[in-house]
């Protein structure tokens, strides 16, 4: 399973509706951090799937949801737990990091 990619249109049926765990970064194409955390995602997703899905929301693109979500760092890592978020890290994290928040 590939990264999702989030907008408002599918937001709810992808992360919401979800029948699995969905960690969702929130991050920017100018954000220097937000760049070096996506291929510790890529490489975190097969090792994840098909538990968890990882998506992505670019905070320029879909404000709405940045601010839905009271984003005010980025990068921002959500898990969403049958439409809930249940944690959250901000910054830069390691795949281990990834990895121990898709568990939990």
């Amino acid at each position: 399973m590939a990264i999702l990619h989030i907008t408002k249109e599918n937001f709810e049926q992808e992360v919401l509706k979800s029948d699995v765990p969905v960690l969702v970064d929130f991050w920017a194409a100018w954000c220097g951090p937000c760049k070096a955390l996506g291929p510790i995602l890529e490489e975190a997703e097969s090792e994840l799937a098909p538990g968890v899905k990882i998506a992505k929301i670019n905070i320029d693109e879909q404000e709405d949801l940045a601010g839905q979500f009271r984003v005010m760092s980025i990068p921002t890592l959500i898990l969403f737990k049958n439409g809930q978020p249940v944690e959250k890290s901000v910054g830069l994290v390691s795949k281990d990091k990834v990895l121990e928040l898709g568990k939990k």
